[in-house]
């Protein structure tokens, strides 16, 4: 199959809404002339955006509503533009969320990193099943978190704002994709010399690679072990720790062990920080069973994503994150960024920092019992 020579770009958002109550101009009106201004925008004589609005959208085949066919185009384009007014769009019958509601999910479900969520200023409360949509499509918004910017207020404003995620989302998406494919292949380069060093020379090039990625992120600082890491409004304590092989590996485990059975060890950076948070690169990768067996026991809350597994305790507060296939430097750098851009695109970036608070208390508790014996 042949590939697109074009950046697909989709904007989602209500068509026949006024921009405001006081500025007629309809959405539509605003989101053809965007077509028109990003797709004569070339780069180098070259034309490289494709825009999908469905007002000029070419007709489906029978087989497909209307309502598939707009999922559709979310799935297949590179980047989502949603322009939310908090309008959820029409409805099949008796369903209970809207398309521009739908859109926006589907985004966030084939793949988060590509969609840019503006916020317009937001249409009259409606009533009846509409009103229920919209209520329904504002708290979907609220839990997500995501990073939109302060509400435009004019159609130029949303003009500017849109090209300038169209810009970001270039620049995001390409270094995204450079590090996803920095090292597909082991076999050669840093990988291999990683393969080639013994389990402690390999243990620590792999926790330097990571102290030294995340003292490189803003305001983040060393505090002896440990980075002091700003999460969710407060300050944490990560400390970071590698299994050189896979998990499986006895011998490659046990250099790590269970690193939060040793957090009382750790108070005076607790007198600056909140937690600790720990950070385990793994050689190869890890599995849900192989983090509950970490922890001691399976009832905890664990979370698979791109870039490892997220494990939290509710009772002890204890949080601890296995980031798979940190091969090199690359890998690991990149599987270290999905995870933080997870925290703050899910919201859990807060709930860590509280957890973070309350182990913290914890951990002094346990010192101050130490210091007794």
């Amino acid at each position: 199959m042949g590939k697109a020579t074009k950046i697909r770009v989709m904007l989602s958002s209500r068509c026949n809404d006024s921009f405001s109550p006081a500025i007629k101009q309809t959405i539509s009106e605003i989101r053809q002339g965007l077509k028109k201004e990003i797709e004569a925008t070339k780069l180098f004589g070259r034309t490289v955006f494709e825009v999908w609005i469905n007002e000029d959208a070419a007709p489906r085949s029978s087989t497909d509503d209307s309502w598939e066919a707009c999922l559709s185009e979310v799935r297949s384009c590179d980047v989502l533009i949603v322009l939310a007014n908090g309008n959820a769009g029409w409805a099949k019958a008796g369903s209970e969320v809207g398309i521009c509601h739908a859109e926006y999910m589907e985004g966030l479900n084939t793949a988060r990193g590509k969609v840019w969520l503006i916020a317009q200023p937001q249409i009259l409360p409606r009533s009846g099943a509409e009103g229920k949509r919209d209520e329904a499509f504002k708290a979907y918004l609220s839990t997500q978190s995501a990073f939109r910017g302060g509400e435009v207020t004019t159609p130029a404003e949303l003009q500017q704002r849109v090209l300038e995620a169209l810009a970001d989302a270039v620049v995001t998406l390409t270094q995204r994709g450079v590090s996803a494919a920095a090292s597909q292949r082991f076999d050669m380069g840093q990988a291999l010399d990683w393969t080639r060093l013994d389990f402690r020379r390999r243990k620590v090039a792999m926790e330097t690679v990571m102290s030294d990625a995340l003292a490189d992120r803003p305001r983040t600082r060393r505090a002896g072990s440990a980075i002091i890491l700003p999460l969710g409004g407060k300050l944490i304590a990560v400390f970071v720790h590698a299994i050189p092989a896979a998990f499986s590996v006895a011998a490659a485990r046990e250099l790590v062990g269970r690193p939060f059975l040793h957090d009382h060890e750790h108070v005076d950076v607790l007198n600056k920080a909140q937690g600790p948070l720990h950070l385990i690169a793994c050689h190869r990768s890890a599995t849900e069973t192989q983090a509950t067996v970490l922890l001691g026991f399976p009832d905890a809350t664990v979370v698979s994503g791109p870039f490892g597994i997220y494990v939290a305790d509710d009772v002890q507060k204890v949080q601890f994150t296995f980031l798979n296939n940190c091969r090199d430097a690359s890998q690991t750098r990149h599987a270290l960024q999905r995870y933080l851009e997870w925290l703050e695109q899910t919201g859990e970036a807060d709930i860590l920092a509280n957890r973070a608070s309350s182990r913290a208390k914890i951990v002094k508790a346990i010192a101050n019992e130490q210091d007794k014996t």
